[in-house]
This record gives C-alpha cells, sequence and structure tokens, in this order.
C-alpha cells in the first residue's frame, strides 16, 4: 500500500520534486532505475488480477462489431443496432472493425506519439504545464497532487473546442494527429446514430445533444516499466465522456471489469475500442453502462494508446440529464440534471479513480 506517512517519507515534497524534472516517467525509465519510485507504489487490492482473487479469464472477449456492411434501413444495420444496444448495455465496451479508418493513418498516429514523447526532454517540457486553460499540454498523470499514487505514464493532451490554433500542436503530431482526428470524427458520427436508434431514439438524437460538440484527445505512452508488478498504467477509472474512441498499439495491458473480474482487451490490429462514459450511462438513466477499466504495467514497450473524448461544450448553459423520451413511471429518473461544466469540476477535482455518477444520483 503506498507509504504515506512512514518515516522519512514526505509524498508531497517527492512528487513536487519528480514533477520539477518535467521528464515525465520516461525520465525515470531512461535514467536506468531498477526500482520505481515510492509515489508510483499502488496498493495490493488495486494490483490484484481479479476481484475474486482468481487469474484473468482469457477466453472471455469484449464484443467486436464489424460496421463495414452497414446500410441504412437494411438488414445488417437492424442488425449491428442490436448487437451496439447489447455491447453497451452488458459490457459498456467494444472493438469496432471495418469503421473506414485507413490502417496507415492508425499505424502513422503511434509512430507520431512514439516520435513525440521520445524526443529531446527539452522540447517537451516547452508545453509541460498542469494548467487546465491551456489546449495544448503535455504532463504525467493529471491528478498526480491528488492520487494516492502515480501512474505509470506520460500523456500530451490537445483540446478541440473551436479554439485551438492547430499550429499549438507540436509539429511532429501535427499533421498526424489532424487527419486521424477527421477520420474519427466520421467513426464517431456513425456510432452516435446507432445508439441513438439502440435507444429507440431518432437517428440524430444524442448528436442533438452536442454529445461530440468537444474532443479532447490523449496520446498516451507507457515505458517499460522495472517493476510492473508494483504499479500500474492507469488505475481503475471510469470516462467522464460521452463517448471514448480508443486506439491502442499490439502489446495489451488494458482490462475492463467485467462481472467482478478483469478481462482483458486484446489488441486487434486496426480495430477501435469504443467505451461507454459516464455522461451516457447517466443520460440513458443506466440503460447503456460505464464501466471501470484499467492499464497494467508492463516490462516491455512502450505501449502507445490514443483516446479521444467525446463531449458537450464546457460552457453548454443546458441542464443535462436522463432523456425524457426514456422515462416513464416503470423507469424514474436515476439522475438530478446538471450543467456539464460542473460535472467535469467534481470528476477532476476527485482525481482519475472512482466515479462521479453517484454524486449525481437522485
Amino acid at each position: 500500500m503506498p507509504e504515506t506517512a512512514a518515516a522519512g517519507y514526505d509524498r508531497k515534497q517527492q512528487v513536487k520534486q519528480f514533477d520539477d524534472t518535467k521528464a515525465g516517467v520516461k525520465g525515470l525509465a531512461d535514467s536506468g532505475i531498477t526500482k520505481i519510485p515510492r509515489i508510483f507504489l499502488h496498493s495490493r487490492e488495486d494490483l490484484r488480477k481479479s476481484s475474486d482473487h482468481g487469474d484473468n479469464s482469457s477466453s472471455i472477449k469484449i464484443p467486436i462489431i464489424d460496421l463495414k456492411d452497414i446500410v441504412h434501413g437494411g438488414l445488417r444495420r437492424e442488425a449491428v443496432v442490436a448487437e451496439i444496444c447489447e455491447a453497451s448495455a452488458s459490457w459498456g465496451f467494444f472493438q469496432l472493425v471495418g469503421h473506414g479508418v485507413p490502417t496507415t493513418v492508425l499505424d502513422n498516429l503511434v509512430e507520431a506519439t512514439r516520435s513525440f514523447h521520445e524526443q529531446d526532454v527539452g522540447e517537451k517540457a516547452k508545453i509541460y504545464t498542469r494548467d487546465d486553460r491551456e489546449k495544448v499540454k503535455y504532463s504525467c498523470n493529471f491528478d498526480l497532487y491528488e492520487s494516492n499514487a502515480a501512474n505509470w505514464r506520460d500523456t500530451i493532451t490537445i483540446v478541440f473546442d473551436g479554439s485551438l490554433d492547430p499550429d499549438n500542436i507540436p509539429m511532429v503530431l501535427r499533421e498526424t494527429i489532424m487527419e486521424y482526428r477527421k477520420h474519427c470524427l466520421g467513426v464517431a458520427k456513425v456510432v452516435c446514430e446507432l445508439l441513438s436508434e439502440a435507444l429507440g431514439l431518432r437517428l440524430d438524437y444524442l448528436r442533438g445533444m452536442n454529445c461530440d460538440k468537444n474532443q479532447t484527445l490523449v496520446a498516451h505512452y507507457y515505458p517499460p516499466c522495472p517493476q510492473p508488478e508494483l504499479t500500474l498504467g492507469t488505475a481503475r477509472h471510469t470516462d467522464p465522456a460521452f463517448l471514448t474512441i480508443l486506439f491502442q498499439d499490439g502489446l495489451g495491458g488494458l482490462q475492463i471489469l467485467h462481472q467482478g473480474r478483469w478481462v482483458d482487451v486484446s489488441p486487434i490490429h486496426g480495430a477501435l475500442i469504443v467505451n461507454i462514459g459516464d455522461l451516457l450511462q447517466l443520460v440513458s438513466n443506466d440503460k447503456f453502462k460505464s464501466v471501470e477499466h484499467r492499464v497494467l504495467a508492463l516490462p516491455n514497450g512502450p505501449r502507445i494508446s490514443v483516446a479521444m473524448f467525446l463531449n458537450p461544450s464546457s460552457d453548454e448553459q443546458k441542464l443535462y440529464g436522463p432523456i425524457k423520451e426514456l422515462l416513464s413511471d416503470e423507469n424514474p429518473p436515476l439522475y438530478r440534471e446538471f450543467l456539464v461544466n460542473d460535472y467535469m469540476v467534481y470528476y477532476y477535482a476527485k482525481g482519475l479513480t472512482g466515479t462521479a455518477l453517484s454524486h449525481f444520483k437522485v
């Protein structure tokens, strides 16, 4: 368990010393350490393989949904809507194939992310910050000062909210990120329409709620860890977004908590991973599930993944809550209404671990 009161150990001081280097976890890995600093030590409870103390079941696979044959109104579309409905309600995660994003775009995304994180520390340090007002920033653990244990990863974050100047994106990433975003938004449109249909709503319902108006893209870099059994790449959490679209490289390590067991999300080359976020669980009145997931620290690597979180604008003034068309005497609202900004402020104040949903229960 993380030691916060051990003699001679000042966690806050060590966190600040680490943060001040602006070198991130990669800096630690490059230094040749054989033991990870205490600030990265996670509890045994967080590290155990599954909640029943058994091994992860490799025979359990998250759903794989193929979009290539979708034709509006056709039989295949109806089948895909049913598959997405079941996956969103039972798993909260699914892998998409046949989505139309060229594999070259995805492979370039991995290499551009690698190039950014593996450049000179001084170059990365130019945009190292914890200022949430910055649209482009590099950092290690957004909740480094709030968490009980740090995660073994570094991140560049890019916020597309209509005010971003693309020239502020580092050149090593700029062209590739913009190309990927264009394709990813096309996938998001299709998925949002299918999810709307799965809820029994009109095709454009979720997008009409501005669920994908803003996008936050995070490109993670997980260096090889000398003691992967003592830490995590990303601690267990749910996403605050409406929807997350993720691309991961071939190393693996992503797990979701399904029926009390940690289940591997095995990489499929060219596949995109979609997961339901807290906001979509909330507006669907628990029809769709935002489930806990985590990333293991690995002895090999680096592991690279890129997630795009889809959200309404943080300055959206309309109230969000369970969709009224889904409510009835038998299905009363489970959550109160709120402003998106209030939700996000609460989520980030609490730190990565856990969910914010309970705070908004009726």
